[in-house]
Order: C-alpha cells, then sequence, then structure tokens
C-alpha cells in the first residue's frame, strides 16, 4: 500500500555545526549524531543516519523550529496485562529494523519491545501517522462549532484559496484526498510538487502552504478521483488553525494531548511559515502513539470529556474511497481495512493499528530500508493478523 507522504521536503541538511549542542548530548546520541544527514533528501540518507535522525528530528541544529505538546499533568495509565508470546518477535522486530513496538488490549500492555537503541521514553518521529491526528482535529472544531459542516468550501477557511482550484474544493474532500488538484508526491523526481515545495519562495504574506497550493491546477473534478496528496493534509492543518484562531500544536494540546493523558512531551515541526506541518513530522513516545489508539477505541471521548462528536470515528475510520488495493481503503486521513480494522501509517514504518472488535491497539516505529516500498509493510500487516488470531485462539 502506498504511503508516500514525507512532509514536502521538510528534513533539510541537518549540518554537522552546533558544536556545543553536539558535546551536551549522553554518550549514546553522540554516537548516533556521528550519522547526522549532509543533504536535504531523507529518501538519500542511508539507514544508520535515519536511524539517528528520526529520534532527533525536533532536536537537528538546522531542524529545531518545533512547536512542543507539554505531557499531560495526568497520564492515563497503561498497566501491565497478560503477556502475549508471539512466536519470532524477535526475527520480525529485526526484519522491520524496528525502534518501537506496544501492543494494548483492554487498555493493558500486553507486549513492549524496543531496537535500534531506542526506548519507551524518547520520541520517534511520526510521518504520515500525523495525518490522522490532523483530521482528529477537524472532528474537534466541528465539536467547538468552529468549523459548521464538512460540506463547507475550504476557501471560507483560508481566503487565499479563492480564486484557486481549491475555491470549489470541500472540506470532506480534503479529508478524503479526492480535493481533484493536481499533486507529485513522487520523492525520486526531482521536478515533483513534493520536492519543488520546500524551496519554492511563497508570496508575501501568505502562508507558504496555500501559496504553494493554490497555484496548481484541477486535474479532475472535485470528489471523484482519489489521490494521495501530504499538502493537502497540510492544508488541513492551516485550515483548524484559521477556524480555531490556535496554533495546532495549542489545540493538539487541549484537545488531545492533555484530556487523553498523554506521558510525554511531544513536538511538531514548523514549516518555513512557523506553521506546523499537518501531514508530518510529530515526535512522540510510542507509548503516547498507542493512546491515540485507545482515544478512537473510546469514540472520541478523553478524560470524561467528549473531544469529537458523537460518531465521528465512524465516519473517519470506514472507506470513504477505494484506493484501487483490495481489501483496503481510505477514511479520513486514515488507511481502512475491510475487516473493520483501521490505521494511521507513515513512511519507513510508523504505525498505529486500530481493531475495534479485539479493543487492540498496535503502536509501531521503525526505519524501514525503504520509505515506501520493499517487504516490511506485508510483513507488519501479516504480524497484525497474526495478533488478531492469538487473540481469538485465547491467548
Amino acid at each position: 500500500m502506498s504511503r508516500k507522504m514525507w512532509a514536502l521536503g521538510l528534513v533539510g541538511a541537518a549540518v554537522l555545526g552546533g558544536g556545543a549542542w553536539y558535546a551536551s548530548q549522553d554518550a549514546e546520541t553522540r554516537g548516533l549524531l556521528a550519522h547526522l544527514p549532509t543533504n536535504a533528501d531523507v529518501l538519500a540518507w542511508p539507514r544508520p543516519t535515519r536511524d539517528a535522525a528520526f529520534r532527533a528530528m525536533d532536536r537537528l541544529p538546522v531542524l529545531a523550529r518545533a512547536a512542543t505538546i507539554p505531557a499531560s499533568a495526568h497520564p492515563l495509565p497503561l498497566p501491565a496485562g497478560k503477556p502475549l508470546t508471539v512466536p519470532g518477535i524477535d526475527r520480525f522486530m529485526a526484519d522491520q529494523h524496528a525502534a518501537g513496538l506496544v501492543i494494548v488490549q483492554d487498555g493493558k500492555v500486553r507486549l513492549e519491545r524496543y531496537g535500534l537503541g531506542f526506548g519507551p521514553t524518547g520520541r520517534w518521529t511520526s510521518f504520515s501517522v500525523a495525518k490522522s491526528f490532523t483530521s482528529t482535529l477537524v472532528g474537534a472544531a466541528i465539536a467547538d462549532g468552529a468549523i459548521h459542516s464538512l460540506d463547507d468550501k475550504v476557501s471560507q477557511y483560508i481566503p487565499d484559496l479563492r480564486g484557486s482550484a481549491y475555491d470549489d474544493v470541500s472540506v470532506r474532500q480534503l479529508l478524503t484526498m479526492t480535493s481533484g488538484v493536481r499533486w507529485n508526491e513522487d520523492y525520486e523526481d526531482p521536478n515533483s510538487d513534493v520536492s519543488r515545495f520546500n524551496p519554492a519562495k511563497p508570496d508575501p504574506g501568505v502562508d507558504a502552504t496555500v501559496s504553494y497550493m493554490r497555484k496548481l491546477p484541477r486535474a479532475h473534478p472535485a470528489g471523484t478521483v482519489w489521490h494521495y496528496s501530504t499538502g493537502e493534509t497540510n492544508l488541513i492543518g492551516v485550515l483548524v488553525s484559521s477556524a480555531v484562531h490556535k496554533p495546532l500544536a495549542q489545540y493538539l494540546s487541549e484537545k488531545i494531548w492533555q484530556p487523553l493523558g498523554m506521558e510525554g512531551e511531544a513536538t511538531w515541526l514548523l514549516d518555513k511559515s512557523g506553521h506546523e506541518i499537518a501531514g508530518c513530522c510529530l515526535q512522540a513516545r510510542t507509548r503516547d502513539f498507542a493512546r491515540m489508539g485507545l482515544l478512537v477505541l473510546a469514540d472520541g471521548v478523553a478524560g470524561g470529556k467528549r473531544i469529537v462528536p458523537e460518531g465521528w470515528f465512524a465516519q473517519a475510520t470506514v472507506k470513504q474511497q477505494d484506493i484501487g488495493e483490495p481489501g483496503h481503503g481510505y477514511g479520513f486521513q486514515w488507511w481502512t481495512f475491510d475487516d473493520g480494522s483501521v490505521a494511521a501509517r507513515g513512511i519507513f514504518g510508523q504505525s498505529i493499528f486500530i481493531d475495534r472488535k479485539r479493543h487492540l491497539v498496535i503502536a509501531s516505529n521503525a526505519d524501514y530500508a525503504r520509505a515506501d516500498a520493499g517487504p516490511e509493510e506485508p510483513a507488519r500487516e501479516a504480524f497484525e493478523h497474526q495478533v488478531q488470531a492469538l487473540i481469538d485462539a485465547g491467548q
């Protein structure tokens, strides 16, 4: 399944400057940071470089522009449950090049493993897993009355899009990636939109994402064709911020991080306009990614408060669009499966898998050999099925 999402070339050259910052790190981190990236293309980084950078995206000297989301004052407990024995788990972790794996069932941790020198208090970057957080903030904004309807036009909330191909696009069509606006997310093509976006100079006084996206032409009538576009998730983030009149990270803190009881501090990388990269780059603990799955299982209720309208996740996490892959579909920035399960996915092996029938959440972080191709992703899906079967067998 395609997971093309790298957040608009956001990862730039992490030069080996910042000697004082480097010296302040512990020995293990300094060893990893010997592999800091020296070019702007994440797909060109060798695996040791990614192993180092993915746990430190918000601390790399030239990428240190990030908003901070404080840990919750009242962390949601994740007590230990009955240990789940998964045959072949060591081989799976090694083949996945996994950094973290947390399996929660009925609100209890049944399996927790780490690798690559990563641990439970570290922050790993989300890549496109952030998209599912962003779509949930749309639901929160609807609950707050800041967004009136999913059928509202995007330009109603982002006036700088008026007169562009997005003038006739609805919030719903952004969420389901059916805007019909042309976008090329080929990371190996230097002329793709995802490659050209970052160096593009924004129009004066216009948000960087909006400035680029409003120049794109229409390829299909709105609502007729599904096409994956991280640029559009970034637009969703701008839309939410504009609607609620708050920075996206602040709204995430108020609506998800604090009431859900996230245990660790998180960060969200910012673009050149100082806006959170809504389609990517949320750094958090693996356990806190798992807690996000619990919010879905609770139908959007956290800390005794309803965060999104009743039934929001029933819409957001079912197949809204056929993506041309049997058994799979796309909801509101969630990948859906015909068995009723759903997942947030990000390139290089980031995932929150949620199975309502079994009250199951599997959060995982990794560094695959390739961004969105290769054997690791099908193997992860097979692992998820294996865990489901073990639970069904009474494990």
